[in-house]
């Protein structure tokens, strides 16, 4: 490991939190793709799959800014422990549903409960960022170490689960992904020392969101658009490896793109940048937009392969400056909600990503569905753009530390 990734974990117990948090964010790219498997293999209805992931992506939208909201203010183990548990039943009634053929609307009703499943990726971003807010050299290699964290498991879970769900049964994928929930969540949430404290709301005081900062709004508006990209292309590429007599090579078509995206991640922490990181994230944008185009030309699954790995690329250092601006943009007593904002965009893109996708290709074919990744990178370029000037303006910070979180903020960006 490189010196600077080395030396982020000198810090007690941050090796333990570490991996528990790549048991608890092994569901993140193995959920969705598993359902998508499983549906296709015992119905073969690529439209009520993607409808599923839809979902499953909207209800945790919903449910997890307010979920990390309750964090900020009673303490991870508090809130976790009980939303994982209703998570995993909810996935266990949705896979005895689609095992026994029960009628649709059972499996979109457990989709939405398992929506619960917490933002385990903020909560271990959190615990960085209380270990190194005086340090913004090294909160900027751990935020880049967690998004490397990130494409592993968007590398190994998409094989895991379409693996596991055609070559063993159809419902495994989504099965031990709620059993890497259950693990990581208590590991996670077991470990105490490195668990930020809360911040109680304050008597009398008005609950605001942390979806009032204007600058946050730009980034969950611009990665709302993002994620459909995700979600398109997940789907997408399942059922273009289908057409292409090879389903099970989709999971390693998808780990090439995550690739892609972790090698860059792990350069990007190595680098010392100046300048105006708004700036370089509006360039990410615009790549990750621009990276969709040439799938639009895949014939087979070689070229697709190479394609996406070229465009994971710019997806881990947009990822990374991304987290820097959101804690230059959001009071530290709200910096997991924050967090969460951007990933309820991702699943509210990743839902309306999916959703579309399946539906085109039900309609068009496999190929045809790459159109609606096209149009949502298109989309959130534009909304990087419209949206700049908000995140060049200082963020104003509430609370008592208002003064020392901005000029905190404004050293880590």
């Amino acid at each position: 490991m490189a010196s600077p990734y080395r030396a982020i974990f000198a810090a007690p117990g941050s090796a333990r939190f570490t991996a528990a948090g790549l048991l608890g964010r092994m569901p993140l790219s193995m959920v969705g793709i598993g359902i998508v498997t499983m549906i296709s293999e015992l119905t073969g209805r690529y439209g009520l799959a993607g409808a599923l992931t839809a979902t499953l992506a909207l209800s945790a939208a919903i449910l997890g800014p307010q979920i990390s909201r309750l964090v900020d203010e009673h303490g991870q183990r508090r809130i976790l422990r009980p939303a994982t548990l209703i998570a995993v039943a909810a996935v266990g009634g949705l896979l005895m549903c689609a095992q026994q053929g029960a009628p649709d609307w059972t499996l979109f009703l457990f989709s939405a409960c398992a929506g619960c499943v917490p933002s385990v990726g903020s909560m271990v971003r959190a615990r960085w960022t209380n270990i190194y807010r005086e340090a913004p050299r090294e909160l900027h290699t751990a935020y880049s170490f967690e998004s490397v964290v990130d494409e592993i498991c968007f590398i190994f879970g998409p094989i895991a689960a379409i693996g596991l769900s055609t070559i063993w049964f159809p419902e495994a994928g989504p099965l031990i992904a709620a059993l890497f929930l259950l693990v990581g969540v208590w590991w996670l949430t077991a470990q105490r020392a490195t668990e930020p404290a809360p911040h109680p709301r304050r008597a009398g005081a008005s609950k605001r969101s942390a979806l009032r900062s204007r600058g946050l709004q730009v980034l969950v508006g611009t990665f709302t658009a993002a994620g459909a990209v995700f979600g398109s292309v997940d789907v997408v590429t399942v059922a273009f490896a289908e057409e292409q007599g090879n389903k099970t090579a989709a999971s390693l078509v998808l780990a090439v793109w995550a690739l892609g995206s972790c090698l860059s991640g792990v350069v990007f922490g190595l680098l010392h940048l100046k300048g105006a990181p708004e700036r370089r994230w509006v360039l990410g944008v615009c790549a990750m937009a621009m990276s969709m185009i040439p799938l639009l030309l895949a014939g087979n699954l070689p070229f697709l392969a190479v394609a996406l790995f070229a465009a994971g690329l710019a997806v881990a250092p947009t990822m990374i400056t991304t987290m820097a601006l959101i804690e230059a943009h959001v009071p530290r007593e709200q910096l997991t909600e924050g967090m969460t904002w951007t990933s309820t965009g991702l699943a509210v893109g990743v839902a309306l990503g999916s959703s579309a996708a399946g539906w085109v290709i039900d309609a068009a074919g496999a190929k045809s569905g790459y159109v609606v990744s096209v149009a949502a990178g298109a989309t959130a370029a534009a909304v990087a753009f419209a949206g700049y000037r908000r995140l060049t303006r200082p963020a104003r910070r509430e609370g008592p530390d208002e003064h020392d979180d901005t000029e905190e903020a404004q050293h880590v960006a």
